[in-house]
């Protein structure tokens, strides 16, 4: 079983190292390439990944940094594409920390002729108050729960990833590849990975709003595609459940709603969570 997993990376100098020393960790896999694409980084995200090198080598496997000019992040995740050596990818955000078992079990369900999307099983991490309740609603909510977001990690085979060219410019590139397949060609495996969430209320809204517009603009680029979203709202029984259970957690994810929706230190385009 063989994987490219492409990491584009901004300013990561605080996460690259974490990232990259999962990865060295990943159990059951004959061969890896690992291509971070350090994308107008101004810290030393470029000189941390390099670091790696060796031990990647150790095990059999490649380490490749890329070393380019802010471009965007489609932009980076095409020249990862274009440095890729084998059909099946990994799309890795380098905050995330994988544990030893998922590339494994990704490479295991995308090794089939047909189109397949597949993504671990999230773990979210929350250090502040607000965020910690957010997050407590927020991995409940049924697409999350029991769907395959790919938030902060998804992979393609060959077949899934000759549905679309190059990344178009859009503010939301995992939504938009994950709309390319139907619910029924999603798969999530078991082996977990941990991703972070943005930290108190103000980044919440950022993100949150940044993610509604990721969605409204792919409404309109791509509304027949959006159709495999399947996305349903929650039911109002559903709802009560869930304030009755974790009041705390209901009216946090409610204020970053209605703050979004209000306006409250509004952006535009894609912004960091941090």
């Amino acid at each position: 079983m063989s994987l490219s997993v492409i990491i584009p990376a901004s300013n990561e100098a605080a996460y690259i190292d974490a990232c990259l020393t999962a990865l060295l960790a990943s159990s059951g896999l004959a061969e890896m390439q690992v291509v971070v694409v350090a994308n107008g980084c101004r810290d030393d995200t470029v000189a941390r990944a390099q670091a790696h090198a060796t031990g990647f080598a150790g095990r059999g496997w490649t380490l490749r940094v890329l070393d380019l000019d802010g471009i965007g992040k489609p932009a980076a995740l095409d020249a990862g594409d274009r440095a890729a050596v084998y059909a099946s990818r990994v799309y890795l955000d380098a905050d995330v920390v994988i544990s030893p078992a998922l590339l494994s079990q990704l490479a295991e369900v995308l090794d089939v002729p047909q189109a397949r999307y597949a993504s671990g099983t999230p773990r979210v991490t929350a250090r502040s108050r607000v965020t910690r309740a957010y997050a407590r609603f927020w991995v409940r909510l049924p697409f999350v729960a029991q769907g395959v977001p790919g938030f902060g990690l998804y992979a393609v085979n060959g077949a899934g990833r000759a549905r679309w060219d190059l990344f178009p410019r859009v503010i939301s590139d995992d939504t938009y590849v994950r709309i390319q397949f139907t619910p029924d060609e999603r798969v999530k495996v078991a082996a977990p990975y941990d991703w972070p969430m943005a930290e108190g209320l103000r980044n919440l809204v950022r993100v949150r709003r940044r993610q509604d517009q990721g969605v409204a603009e792919l409404a309109m680029l791509e509304p027949v595609l959006m159709a495999n979203e399947g996305k349903a709202s929650p039911s109002k029984a559903w709802l009560i459940a869930r304030l009755l259970r974790d009041p705390l957690a209901f009216v946090t994810y409610a204020a970053v709603t209605l703050l979004v929706r209000l306006g409250w230190g509004a952006q535009e385009g894609w912004v960091r969570g941090r």
